[in-house]
């Protein structure tokens, strides 16, 4: 007889801890959230560190529920999503051993007892959740960003449960199969944008531009994203000290990020550079995005490069605003692509600050955006991502 209680697709990530600079845990809840707004039963479980005094909480601790008001703003997430926010002992992690990390609590207890019985498929990029739901005959998606270091062990990736690999590039998709993932279970796809992206904000939009340009300068370029060197914020700033007269706004980052970027501006003698830090809610870039003349996408070259698929990239397409992008191998495929965008050199601000001046001059902020953009960014929704990778899970399988 057919377990009809098994009906969760459940999304598992390491870490979620509502902080600035967490790409990857951004990129996990909008992964569960889109496969909810598809209409599965989709629950985002995650370890919660908080010290819990009822021990009941341990005895059942797998509650899904709809996320509080706070989850809602970080992450823009809609009402469709559930959580499990999985609790820790208060020695977890906090003193060496395996059996003291919240990796074994939520492998050898919580999973096996308490989420298996009504788990249909699993989704995440954590190697020992993967590992343990094999071991649980759980079908499993496993999602990996960054190149393999070392052996697949051949009884996880080789059985029939173990469905996907999803990779964000070409190179880390050969590095998986070096390492001993089977060529047929790994595939690359491109990150996406949510929906709201594509919900026009006009007055929202004319609110920023009197709030960034009060200084008197005409035109606003966006960068969003994080505040790494290898990102090609020291590029941007560069780029901006050849174009005083453009007004740049840099959200995204730590405090600390933001801090020593604005001390390069001012040592750099750079005074049209404005750090936003981490906007909230998240909606709110929308409105930025749609405020911007032209929308940032620096990138140095070297290794990372190769395996970056930025999330902002997707969300800037589907705002409509021209873009100016710099050519890195996992984005090259769009270069010909309907996008309004220039393409530069990598690690060249003054190209960089040429490509802003060609498409301030060839591509005039339009308040509805730009069509082609537009329409060329819908299928690249995080559901259109969530629905391609279930045709590569078995049908049995599927949630």
């Amino acid at each position: 007889m057919k377990n009809n209680s098994k009906t969760k697709y459940i999304f598992f990530s390491r870490e979620l801890s509502l902080q600035p600079d967490t790409a990857h845990e951004i990129h996990d809840v909008l992964c569960a959230n889109a496969a909810a707004n598809l209409g599965y039963a989709s629950v985002l479980a995650y370890p919660d560190r908080k010290n819990y005094i009822n021990p009941l909480k341990l005895i059942f601790p797998f509650h899904p529920k709809q996320p509080d008001s706070q989850f809602v703003e970080f992450y823009g997430v809609q009402e469709k999503l559930k959580v499990a926010a999985l609790p820790m002992l208060w020695l977890t992690d906090k003193v060496g051993g395996k059996f003291t990390s919240s990796s074994t609590l939520v492998t050898k207890y919580y999973l096996p007892i308490h989420i298996l019985p009504c788990t249909k498929i699993v989704h995440t990029r954590d190697w020992n959740f993967v590992k343990a739901a094999i071991k649980n005959k759980i079908p499993t998606i496993y999602e990996r960003h960054y190149f393999q270091e070392q052996q697949f062990e051949p009884e996880i990736v080789n059985s029939p449960f173990f469905q996907i690999a999803i990779t964000q590039s070409e190179p880390i998709r050969e590095s998986l199969i070096k390492y001993g993932m089977p060529l047929e279970k790994v595939v690359w796809l491109h990150n996406g944008f949510e929906n709201s992206f594509l919900v026009r904000q006009p007055e929202a939009a004319l609110e920023w531009r009197k709030e960034l340009l009060a200084d008197g300068r005409e035109h606003l370029v966006v960068y969003s994203g994080a505040l790494y060197p290898f990102k090609g914020i020291d590029v941007l700033i560069d780029a901006a000290k050849e174009l005083p007269q453009i007004q740049f706004a840099i959200t995204g980052g730590t405090e600390a990020q933001v801090k020593k970027y604005q001390q390069m501006c001012k040592d750099k003698q750079v005074e049209n550079v404005k750090f936003l830090g981490w906007i909230l809610p998240r909606k709110r870039l929308v409105s930025l995005f749609q405020a911007a003349d032209i929308l940032a996408h620096p990138h140095c070259s070297g290794n990372a490069a190769n395996f970056t698929n930025p999330v902002k990239f997707f969300q800037y397409m589907a705002s409509g605003t021209p873009m100016v992008v710099t050519e890195i191998p996992p984005l090259m495929v769009f270069k010909n692509s309907p996008l309004i965008a220039d393409w530069c050199e990598p690690d060249n601000p003054h190209k960089f600050a040429e490509s802003i001046q060609y498409i301030l001059k060839t591509y005039p902020r339009k308040i509805e955006g730009y069509a082609d953009s537009i329409k060329f960014a819908g299928q690249f929704c995080w559901e259109n991502r969530a629905a391609k990778i279930l045709t590569y899970v078995d049908q049995s399988f599927q949630p």
